[in-house]
Order: structure tokens, then C-alpha cells, then sequence
């Protein structure tokens, strides 16, 4: 436009960028310094070059939580991909109260992950309500302490973080399901198409951009895994639920390694860069 100045546009982003300079580019840019180095928060640090990466690699315990936080990944994609695609089928519906249950089907998101861990821990308890449930439908022929047992207590947590997200990537889907043109529909119907076929062959292949971006999501949430963890088993039993994100806050806050916390953390984001990369790759086409 005439008699505007080149960098008026920058002026409008320079808040936005300083925050984005702030809370990303120098935490970053301090990680990667950090995992180059000694350091027990007490002592300056020391640099050791890439003793850091080489012990890492070396750790049964980074290769544990990392098998861990795939296969949280794995169980928590069908939660947060697929299933909140049909409950947002479902609610897209014009039905009487629609709206009320969306709200309350969303509130799990807003609360707090510390407050829901607690409570399904009651759920999980040996004398919690899972237990009482099952057996008394018979079943289970003895209460399981899920949280106790190395093989119930990933996919409980599993369970818990899907439940809480769940509300979330369904209302990613209702905006997409919003955005189909409704002849596409009708014109299906006078065809005979039956749901079936206008879920497959209408709805699933326009919400493909909607679910490149859920995957995505869904994949960097289940690789940072933590507060569950932190709340309901601290990485136990047996180092079942350790998790990559649970790990790098266990060296850095518990034994006080930054430099290694932070070359695992390191890792940890160019994993989470690759995944995303691989994701639309796949994607890219159909989308």
C-alpha cells in the first residue's frame, strides 16, 4: 500500500515473535548447549562433548522408556483417531440436547490431568469401581491392582490419557464434518448409498487433512507422556509405564543429570520431528 513501511508487518509480529523467541528458541537453543555438558545444577557445567549421546545409547533403561512411549503411541492412536471420529458422527446429529452433550463430553479437557489421574486411580483400585464391576459381572475371578501390575498398568494409563483427550480430537472432527457441503449427502441418499457407504466413500476421505492433523497430534501427545505417569505409578511397576517423557524429567529433577536429561530430550524432539515429517508424508497425497 502506498506510504506504508516495510516493516509495519514485523512490528505486528515482534510481539508474537519475542514470545515465540522466548518460550521455544531459547529453551531449545539452552537444551542443546546443556547436552553437550556436565551439569548437577550445583556445579558449573563442564563440557564432555558427545559422552552424553554415547551413554544414552548405551542406557537399558532410555531404550525401556522408548519402547514404552511406542507402544503407549500405539494403543493411544485408535483411541484419539478413529473413535472421536465417530463420536463426532455421532453428535453432528441434529438430536434435542446435542449441544449439552458435547459440552459435558468436552469437560474432561478442561480438567486438570493431575485431578483425573487421582480419580481413576480409585477407578483402578483393587476395591475401585473397574474391580467391582468385573467381578461382580463375573468376569474376574479375583480383584486385579491394575496399577501394580506390570502388565495392566501401561494400557490403564493408556486408557485414562485417551479418555481425557478424547472430548478434544472429537471436536477437531465435528468442525471438519461441519465443513462437507450437506448436498453431498442428500445427493447420496437419493443414490440409496447407506450410512455405511456415505461414512466411507464421503465423509472419510474429505476428514483426511483432519486426520493427518489428529495423527500428528495424537503421536507427539502420546511421546510426552508424563503426568499420568508421574501421578499414578512414577514410571513403576518394574519400569512398565517409564516413559521417555517420565525419564527425562527423572534424570534432570531426580538425579540432578541436566546435560544427559537434556541430550534424551534432544532425541526425544527429533523423534517427534521425524514421526511428524513420516505423517505428512503418508498423508500429503490424499490430503
Amino acid at each position: 500500500m502506498p506510504g506504508q513501511r516495510w516493516y509495519t508487518p514485523y512490528l505486528f509480529a515482534l510481539p508474537a515473535l519475542a514470545l515465540f523467541g522466548i518460550f521455544f528458541v531459547w529453551p531449545l537453543a539452552t537444551a542443546v548447549q546443556l547436552s553437550f555438558m556436565k551439569y548437577d545444577v550445583v556445579s558449573p557445567p563442564v563440557f564432555v562433548g558427545l559422552d552424553n549421546f554415547a551413554r544414552l545409547f548405551g542406557d537399558e533403561r532410555f531404550w525401556t522408556a522408548t519402547r514404552n512411549s511406542l507402544l503407549f503411541m500405539a494403543g493411544f492412536l485408535p483411541l484419539l483417531v478413529l473413535l472421536p471420529l465417530l463420536l463426532a458422527v455421532l453428535v453432528n446429529q441434529k438430536l434435542p440436547g446435542i449441544r449439552t452433550f458435547r459440552m459435558l463430553y468436552y469437560l474432561p479437557v478442561i480438567t486438570s490431568m493431575v485431578a483425573v489421574a487421582v480419580a481413576w486411580e480409585y477407578v483402578f483400585n483393587q476395591q475401585g469401581v473397574l474391580n467391582w464391576v468385573l467381578t461382580g459381572a463375573g468376569l474376574l475371578d479375583r480383584p486385579i491392582q491394575y496399577l501394580l501390575d506390570p502388565f495392566w498398568a501401561l494400557p490403564a494409563l493408556i486408557l485414562v490419557e485417551g479418555w481425557k483427550s478424547m472430548g478434544f480430537y472429537m471436536m477437531v472432527y465435528l468442525a471438519g464434518l461441519q465443513a462437507i457441503d450437506s448436498t453431498l449427502y442428500e445427493a447420496a441418499r437419493v443414490d440409496g448409498c447407506t450410512a455405511w457407504n456415505r461414512l466411507w466413500r464421503i465423509t472419510v476421505p474429505l476428514m483426511v487433512p483432519y486426520l493427518a492433523v489428529a495423527t500428528t497430534m495424537a503421536m507427539l501427545d502420546a511421546m510426552q507422556a508424563f503426568t499420568s505417569v508421574y501421578v499414578m505409578t512414577r514410571g513403576g511397576p518394574q519400569d512398565a509405564t517409564l516413559t521417555l517423557g517420565y525419564y527425562i524429567w527423572s534424570a534432570g529433577f531426580e538425579h540432578y543429570e541436566m546435560g544427559y536429561a537434556s541430550a534424551v530430550g534432544l532425541v526425544l524432539w527429533v523423534a517427534m520431528i521425524v514421526l511428524a515429517l513420516v505423517n505428512h508424508r503418508l498423508t500429503r497425497g490424499r490430503s
